[in-house]
């Protein structure tokens, strides 16, 4: 019997540390932190919801969508419009739970469609991209992405779509897996590539996340949240990304991303390192090139202009875990706060005891693409 309890203990041991080595630990990020652009009091609430939200978008008419946040394991309504001062199920009730499993990611493209992205339980279930016209509330667009795209312990998550809607990228955080990658969809052959997978510009860097005076780890510390690339934005050349816990924003060209014939390691050599950035998770962008970067450990969210230069353009208490960012009409960019540290690995109590959760919007003095 001791041998056995004997056995059991090195093999925990061997277990914890093997654990802990591929998913824990982590140093603190430095504060990249400037005075603030902008004052506190350009933020103005928008909506709030019982249920973390997950991410927003905001049509040129100002329609308002958003997902409740998966990580949240809800149970009801998943995807959402704002309508009239209430949040209604999109496309309706009856639907959500044949539509929707693990959804997350949204936009609304140039040619009025609202696309979402479902990451099928990290790639344990099927992951799946669907489109709807919103001048008519169809569906009319469903891809469910193989094993080969989708692999278990991926985790399919935000997305762009071009200004000639005829591609769309998507983020592969790949939190559990450790193999992000970026994915392209080319709509009209519904045909999917994975590209730079774990290239360094996609992968986490062992940086450990502090939100709300907490540190973002589990298990007694065994295991801390560090996911890679997570927010993108695409202008009409560029694609910017970054990882959720990597300290570079890097761009490569849309078109470099769409040629099939370019190799993968040809892709890779054309990537720029833009900007050291603070740990993000959404990303935006305006008519005049300006990148924005939320920062989920200050509550603030950042600009980089073309020159370069990095600054902090508002920072608030009340972003508690500041996540996607969209443009909507007339210049304002709409946050959705998931709130992360009071709802990842967190008791149902917890989550319900943490809201409601919120989003906000503000004018950040430029334009964007509504939707993006």
């Amino acid at each position: 019997m001791k041998k056995i309890l004997l056995f059991l203990l090195i093999l925990a041991v061997i277990v914890t540390t093997t654990v802990w080595v591929r998913y824990g630990g982590g140093d603190p990020y430095p504060d990249l932190s400037t005075p603030p652009i902008l004052g506190e009091n350009v933020i103005e609430e928008v909506l709030s919801y019982p249920e973390p939200i997950g991410n927003v978008a905001v049509s040129a008419t100002g329609r308002l969508f958003f997902t409740v946040h998966p990580e949240s394991r809800p149970q009801g309504n998943k995807l959402l419009e704002y309508v009239d001062g209430a949040s209604e199920p999109f496309p309706d009730g009856a639907s959500q739970a044949r539509l929707f499993d693990t959804v997350l990611g949204v936009v609304v493209d140039r040619f009025n469609r609202l696309w979402t992205v479902d990451h099928g339980n990290h790639g344990i279930r099927t992951a799946r991209l669907l489109a709807f016209d919103l001048d008519t509330g169809n569906l009319v667009h469903d891809q469910r992405f193989a094993k080969d795209i989708a692999p278990v312990g991926s985790f399919l998550q935000d997305l762009q779509v071009s200004a000639d809607g005829r591609t769309i990228i998507i983020a592969d955080a790949s939190f559990w897996r450790k193999k992000p990658a970026i994915i392209v969809y080319d709509i009209e052959s519904a045909s999917a590539r994975r590209v730079l997978e774990s290239h360094l510009s996609v992968a986490a860097q062992k940086y450990l996340i502090r939100s709300q005076d907490r540190k973002m780890t589990f298990g007694g510390g065994i295991v801390s949240l560090r996911g890679g690339v997570d927010g993108i934005a695409l202008g009409d050349e560029w694609l910017f990304f970054g990882a959720l816990t990597g300290s570079g924003l890097y761009r490569v060209r849309l078109s470099d991303l769409t040629d099939p014939s370019i190799p993968n390691a040809q892709i890779a050599a054309r990537i720029e390192r833009y900007v050291t950035k603070p740990l993000s998770d959404g990303l935006s962008i305006d008519v005049e090139s300006n990148v924005y970067i939320t920062d989920v450990e200050h509550g603030s969210i950042f600009v980089v202009d073309k020159e370069k230069d990095l600054r902090t353009l508002v920072r608030s208490p009340r972003l508690r875990w500041p996540d996607a960012l969209s443009f909507g009409p007339d210049g304002w960019l709409y946050i959705a706060d998931s709130a992360l540290a009071d709802v990842v690995l967190q008791s149902q109590a917890h989550i319900r005891s943490s809201g409601p959760y919120t989003i906000f919007r503000f004018q950040p003095g430029t334009a964007g693409t509504p939707g993006q």
